[in-house]
C-alpha cells in the first residue's frame, strides 16, 4: 500500500512560500523538529518546510525574475511588504552582509559570512540579507546543530579558513574538478527530466481524454465463483459475495474513516485524487535504483482494486491508475470515495471490505466498533497477509503480534496530528480481549456453514487442474479460485447431504448426536462405488474450522485429522489374508498370545468369549466376533506391509503413526508397505492402531462395494465459464471430473469381503429397511494404555450403490466418551445409530440391489494355525434356530438365550455386558511392541 504520512517514507521537500512580512510563512518561534527525527516541521509549525524562516526580521528569498525586499535590520516590515521584482540577471559572488541584531538567512546566527550562489535571472536585495538560494555556511555549529564539517562554509573542508577551497572561483584542482562534474550532472538530470515530462506530458493528455470513467456503482468488483450441488439447481456456496457485505458510509464510524486515511493517506481530504509529488518521489526514486514505490492514494488505490485493467505492476499501470483517481475524484466527493473504498480492499481472513473485516476481527458489525479496533482494522489494510517475496508477515495481529501493534499506534498517532483525535481520546490499551482469532486452516469467505469443508474440496481441485489459485489474491497469471467467476457443478447429492446433517450434526434437532454429551462429535462421508462421486460429506459446522472427516493442517505445519479406526480396518487385513491364499474358512487360534521376546500379551476385545471357539476360530468368525488375536497372527503371517498395501490400494491415502506426538501423517501412496512396515506401522495395523480419514475410509469401502474397482474420491463434476463473446456459460476445456477406474483388488477377493461383511448389520441390530442388502463392520478404540475407555468409535459399510463411512469422538482433545446413558461408547451404538439412520434416509426412493450370489470362497482352509474341531452335534439342540453357522456362536437356546445372538451381552441381540461391536465388543485391549505405544481395541 501507499507510504503517506508513514515516517519509514521517503518524503520531499518543500519550499517556504514566503517570509515573516510576506504571505504563507509562519513564525520565526513557530519552528520544531519533528519527534521522529525527519526534521520536518511539527503540526503547530510551518508547513510543508525543510528549512526555517528567517529570524531578525530578514525576509524574501531569491526567485527566477524577482527579488524580495528586506526592511533594514531591526526595523519592522512595512506593510505590503514582500517581493519588488527585478529584471536581469545578477551575478551575486560572496557573502551577505547580516546588519545588527540580524542572522545570515535561514535562521543561522547573525555575523557570520558565507558564500552563495545567485538565482538565474534574480537577485536578493535587502539592507541585511543576502544574494543567495545557497546557504550561508557558518564558521561553528548553525542553528540546524550541524558542525561545519557537514558542509563546504567558511572554516569547514574546503572553505576559505581551511583546507583544500578558499571560494567559489579560487578552489584547488580537486574541488574544481568536482565542480564541473555536479554541474555535468546536473545537465544530464535536467535534460532527462526535461524528456521525460513532455513524454508524460503527451502520454497523460492521450490517456486522460480516451479513458472512460465508470460510475463507482457499476465498477464491477471480482467476480464471485457460485458451487453447486450435482442437481445444479441447490447453491453450496457463493464465493466473493456472502463475505462482502456492503455498507453505506453512514454506518461506518467518522472515526473509522478518519483513522483509514490516517493509516493509508492522511491528505486523502486535501488532494485532487493523485498525490503528484509522492509520484515524482517514488519515479525518482526508483529511477534512482531505490525500492519501488507505489505513491498510491486512497482513491488510486480504490481505482486498482476496482478496475481490472489497473492490476499490473507498471508505470503505465501508475499513469492511468492517477488519471482514474483524477477523475473518480472530480465527479464524487470524498464520502462516496470513501465508501465504496472501504467496501472493496481487503482486510485478510478471508475479508473483503470493512464489514466483514469487522466480523472477522472482532466479531462485531463496523458500527459497534471502538476506536481502538477500528486502528487494528486500519493498519491490517497496508499488509493483510504474509508476504513470501518479502518474508514481511503482514499486520494481522495473531500473525504479527509486534507489527501490528506498532501499526495501530501509527494510525492513532496520525489520528491526533491531524486533529481527528483529541490526545487525551488517544487509546492507550491494544485492543486484545476483544480480538478473535483466525478460523483455523481457511481463510477463505462463504464457507461458514456444514457445506464448508466441501467448498474447500472444491477449491482445492480447481487449483490442482491449473485453472485458478486457492489463496485470495491472483498468481502466476491465474485468478483467485474463489473470484475467478466460475460455476462449478459438484459431486453432493443435496438429499444425501441433508441426511448426512440430519443424522451426525449435534446442532439439528432429532439427529442421533443432539441427545449425546456436548463435546461428542461426528463425522460421515458417503462415496459413490464405481465413480468416486463424494455424494455426502460432514465434517464440522463450518469449513473455517476443524475438519473431522478429512486432513487439516495446524499452526505448526502438522498434517492432522486421523483417528484410530480399530477393528473397522480388519477390512482390508481381510482382504490381505484372501489375496495371500488364505480362505476365510481357515481355523486361527484366538487365544491371548504372548509376543515373543517381550512382555506383551495380545488380547481379544472380550475376555469372556475368548473361548467361544478357542483354538479353532474360523477367519470369518474372528471377524464377525473382532477377535484381535487371529488377525495379529495373520499380520506375522503375510507381514503387515501387504494390509498397508491392500488399505492403500483400496483408498486409504494417509495413515498415522502412534508412537509421535503429535502423531506423524505418512503418505503412503508415495511409500510401498515395505518401506513403513513394521516401522512405524507394526504388526497392530492389522486391528487399526493407526489413524485414518473418515474420507479415505469410505472411499476404501467403495472399492470393495465396486468389487475391488478403485475411483479416486472427488468432488468436482463440471467447471462453466462464461463466454465474454455470446455471453452463455461453457465448460472450461480439460476440467471438471476425470474418471479413471482401476481394478486394483481382485473381484474374487473383494466379493469373499462382501460375503462375511453382508452377516453384520443385523448381528448388531442394525440392518437396513426392506431387508436392503448392506455390509457392515465396526470399531472402537480406548483413550489410552492406561485407559478402560474408548475415545474412537466407527462404523463402516456398504450397498452396491452407496460407502458409507461414520466416525464418533471428541470435537477436541481425545478424551474417554459415553452415552448418554452413561455406557461405554462403541461402534455398535452411536456411530451405527447415526450410519443407519443415514443409510435409511439416503437410500429410501433408491433401488434395491443385491451383491454377487453363489460366491466361490477362496484360498486354502488349512492356512491358519488354529486347529479344524470336530463337527458339532445336533443332537444337543434340536430346536436351535440359530442363523449363523459358527460352532459357538449362537448355542444354549437359540434366539432365546445362550451365550448371545448375534450382538453383545447375554440377551436378545444387543445391550448385554458390552453393547458391542463385531458381536463380542468390550474387554481388554492388544499389546503391542515397545516401539508403538499399546492401545485397545474395543471391537
Amino acid at each position: 500500500m501507499n507510504s503517506y504520512g508513514d515516517p519509514s517514507s521517503p518524503r520531499g521537500r518543500a519550499q517556504i512560500p514566503g517570509s515573516n512580512g510576506g504571505s504563507g510563512s509562519a513564525p520565526d518561534d513557530s519552528y520544531q523538529p519533528r519527534d521522529d527525527g525527519s526534521g520536518y516541521p511539527s503540526a503547530g509549525g510551518y508547513s510543508g518546510s525543510a528549512r526555517p524562516p528567517r529570524q531578525g526580521g530578514s525576509s524574501g528569498r531569491a526567485s527566477v525574475g524577482g527579488a524580495p525586499v528586506s526592511p533594514a535590520p531591526g526595523s519592522p516590515a512595512p506593510s505590503g511588504a514582500g517581493r519588488a521584482r527585478v529584471g536581469g540577471r545578477a551575478s551575486v559572488s560572496g557573502a551577505g552582509a547580516p546588519g545588527a541584531g540580524a542572522d545570515g538567512g535561514y535562521g543561522r546566527p547573525a555575523g557570520r559570512a558565507g558564500t552563495g550562489r545567485a538565482s538565474v535571472g534574480s537577485a536578493s536585495v535587502g539592507t541585511a540579507g543576502r544574494a543567495s538560494v545557497g546557504r550561508a555556511r557558518p564558521v561553528s555549529d548553525d542553528a540546524w546543530g550541524r558542525p561545519p564539517a557537514d558542509y563546504d562554509g567558511p572554516g569547514g573542508p574546503g572553505g576559505p579558513t581551511g583546507p583544500g577551497r578558499t571560494g567559489r572561483g579560487a578552489g584547488g584542482p580537486d574541488a574544481i574538478a568536482r565542480a564541473k562534474k555536479r554541474k555535468r550532472l546536473n545537465l544530464i538530470i535536467a535534460s532527462f527530466a526535461v524528456f521525460i515530462m513532455m513524454i508524460g506530458a503527451g502520454v497523460v493528455g492521450f490517456t486522460y481524454y480516451s479513458t472512460n470513467v465508470v460510475l463507482p456503482d457499476d465498477v464491477p468488483l471480482p467476480l464471485s465463483t457460485t458451487i453447486f450441488a450435482n442437481d445444479y439447481k441447490k447453491v453450496i456456496a457463493k464465493l466473493g459475495e456472502e463475505n462482502r457485505q456492503f455498507v453505506t458510509i453512514n454506518q461506518i464510524p467518522e472515526f473509522v474513516q478518519h483513522e483509514v486515511a490516517s493509516a493509508e493517506d492522511r491528505k486523502f481530504y486535501e488532494h485532487s485524487g493523485v498525490d503528484y509529488t509522492g509520484i515524482a518521489r517514488a519515479a525518482w526514486n526508483n529511477f534512482t535504483g531505490g525500492s519501488k514505490q507505489g505513491a498510491s492514494t486512497i482513491t488510486q488505490q480504490y481505482a486498482r482494486n476496482a478496475f481490472a485493467n489497473l492490476q499490473d505492476d507498471t508505470y503505465g499501470r501508475k499513469i492511468r491508475e492517477a488519471i482514474m483517481a483524477s477523475k473518480l475524484n472530480d465527479k464524487y466527493d470524498k464520502n462516496t470515495i470513501m465508501q465504496h473504498y472501504l467496501n472493496t480492499i481487503y482486510f485478510g481472513r478471508g475479508a473483503y471490505g470493512i464489514e466483514a473485516a469487522a466480523q472477522a476481527y472482532f466479531g462485531k458489525s463496523v458500527s459497534k466498533l471502538t476506536v481502538a479496533e477500528g486502528a487494528v482494522l486500519a493498519g491490517v489494510i497496508k499488509q493483510p497477509v504474509p508476504d513470501s517475496a518479502t518474508g514481511h508477515k503482514g499486520f494481522d495481529p495473531a500473525v504479527n503480534p509486534e507489527a501490528a501493534k506498532d501499526r495501530w499506534g501509527y494510525v492513532l498517532q496520525g489520528m491526533v496530528e491531524k486533529g481527528w483525535l483529541k490526545p487525551e481520546e488517544k487509546p492507550t490499551e491494544y485492543p486484545t480481549k476483544s480480538l478473535i482469532a483466525p478460523k483455523a486452516g481457511n481463510s477463505m469467505v462463504g464457507v461458514d456453514t456444514p457445506y464448508g469443508n466441501v467448498v474447500n474440496y472444491v477449491m482445492q481441485e480447481l487449483a490442482e487442474q491449473g485453472l485458478c489459485v486457492p489463496g485470495a489474491e491472483p498468481k502466476d497469471g491465474k485468478p483467485a479460485c474463489r473470484d475467478a467467476g466460475f460455476r462449478i457443478k459438484t459431486t453432493i447429492d443435496p438429499k444425501m447431504q441433508d441426511a448426512a446433517i440430519a443424522a451426525a450434526r449435534r446442532g439439528t434437532k432429532g439427529s442421533v448426536m443432539s441427545t449425546q454429551q456436548k463435546d461428542m462429535m461426528a463425522a460421515l462421508v458417503a462415496v459413490q462405488p464405481g465413480t468416486g462421486r463424494v455424494l455426502a460429506y460432514y465434517g464440522g459446522d463450518s469449513g473455517a474450522g476443524f475438519d473431522y472427516a478429512g486432513k487439516n493442517v495446524d499452526t505448526a505445519g502438522n498434517v492432522t485429522g486421523g483417528h484410530p479406526p480399530g477393528s473397522s480396518f480388519k477390512v482390508y487385513t481381510l482382504a490381505a489374508a484372501i489375496n495371500a491364499g488364505i480362505s476365510t474358512k481357515s481355523y486361527w487360534d484366538s487365544a491371548n498370545y504372548h509376543v515373543p521376546n517381550s512382555k506383551l500379551v495380545i488380547r481379544n476385545a472380550n475376555e469372556n468369549f475368548k473361548a467361544s471357539c478357542g483354538k479353532s476360530c474360523t477367519l470369518e468368525e474372528s471377524t464377525l466376533k473382532s477377535f484381535n488375536v487371529p488377525f495379529y497372527h495373520i499380520s506375522e503371517k503375510i507381514g503387515p506391509d501387504k494390509i498397508v498395501d491392500t488399505a492403500r490400494d483400496a483408498g486409504i491415502t494417509t495413515m498415522w503413526t502412534s508412537a509421535d506426538n503429535p502423531p506423524k501423517a505418512i503418505d503412503i501412496t508415495k511409500k510401498s508397505g515395505k518401506e513403513v512396515s513394521p516401522d512405524p506401522f507394526f504388526n497392530v495395523v492389522s486391528y487399526g492402531q493407526y489413524g485414518v480419514t473418515v474420507l479415505d475410509h469410505a472411499n476404501g469401502m467403495a472399492t470393495f462395494a465396486a468389487r475391488g474397482k478403485y475411483a479416486k474420491a472427488h468432488f468436482v463434476l463440471r467447471v462453466e465459464k462464461i463466454n465474454e463473446n455470446t455471453g452463455a456459460w461453457q465448460a472450461i476445456p480439460n476440467s471438471g471430473e476425470k474418471l479413471k477406474l482401476e481394478q486394483r483388488i481382485k473381484p474374487e477377493v473383494a466379493d469373499n469381503v462382501t460375503e462375511v461383511l453382508k452377516k453384520y448389520p443385523k448381528q448388531i441390530n442394525h440392518g437396513l429397511d426392506d431387508n436392503r442388502p448392506v455390509t457392515g463392520k465396526t470399531g472402537t478404540w480406548e483413550l489410552d494404555e492406561k485407559s478402560n475407555h474408548n475415545a474412537d468409535a466407527w462404523m463402516v459399510g456398504y450397498t452396491p450403490q452407496l460407502a458409507t463411512a461414520v466416525w464418533v469422538g471428541n470435537a477436541g482433545k481425545r478424551k474417554a466418551l459415553f452415552t448418554k446413558s452413561g455406557g461405554e461408547l462403541y461402534g455398535a451404538n452411536v456411530p451405527a445409530d447415526v450410519w443407519q439412520k443415514f443409510m435409511n434416509k439416503a437410500l429410501a426412493d433408491q433401488e434395491i440391489k443385491k451383491f454377487p450370489e453363489n460366491v466361490q470362497i477362496v484360498g486354502d482352509d488349512s492356512a491358519g494355525d488354529g486347529v479344524k474341531p470336530a463337527p458339532p452335534s445336533q443332537e444337543n439342540n434340536p430346536n436351535s434356530s440359530c442363523t449363523i453357522p459358527i460352532p459357538g456362536f449362537c448355542d444354549n437356546g437359540g434366539n432365546n438365550g445362550g451365550r448371545n445372538n448375534g450382538g453383545g451381552g447375554n440377551n436378545n441381540g444387543g445391550g448385554g455386558n458390552n453393547n458391542g461391536g463385531g458381536g463380542f465388543p468390550g474387554g481388554t485391549g492388544a499389546g503391542v511392541l515397545p516401539s508403538t505405544p499399546p492401545g485397545r481395541n474395543q471391537g
